[in-house]
């Protein structure tokens, strides 16, 4: 979660100077699905990554409200956390900054691959 902590800090410090609600509004979505996840872990009792595979079995309906909270970090398009990526990409466009927009598209799906390894 910490490499997740840096990415989406850095959508929020791209968007702040043009649209400093876009902003909070990701800080609080961010805020709450990460408090899902810490709370979910704590609940199950999950203190590594081995501890979460054999978890599965054990509380199958908090563990699916685990991967899609993780699911909902990375910005999949159903989810929660999909809704601030999409309004800072269009934002970033309207400001003519569609490289920039592009970049953190891109660099977004390394952290999709980091998600869907858990």
């Amino acid at each position: 979660l910490a490499f997740s902590s840096i990415s989406h800090l850095g959508w929020m410090t791209v968007i702040i100077s043009y649209n400093p609600k876009l902003t909070l509004l990701n800080f609080y979505l961010y805020t709450l699905m990460t408090a899902t996840v810490f709370l979910a872990m704590n609940s199950i009792k999950v203190l590594n990554l081995s501890t979460l595979m054999t978890a599965w079995t054990k509380v199958p309906s908090l563990n699916a409200v685990l991967l899609l909270t993780l699911l909902s970090l990375a910005g999949l398009p159903p989810l929660t956390g999909f809704l601030p990526k999409w309004l800072i990409i269009q934002e970033l466009t309207k400001q003519d900054m569609a490289p920039t927009a592009t970049a953190i598209s891109l660099l977004s799906l390394l952290s999709l691959f980091f998600y869907l390894r858990l």
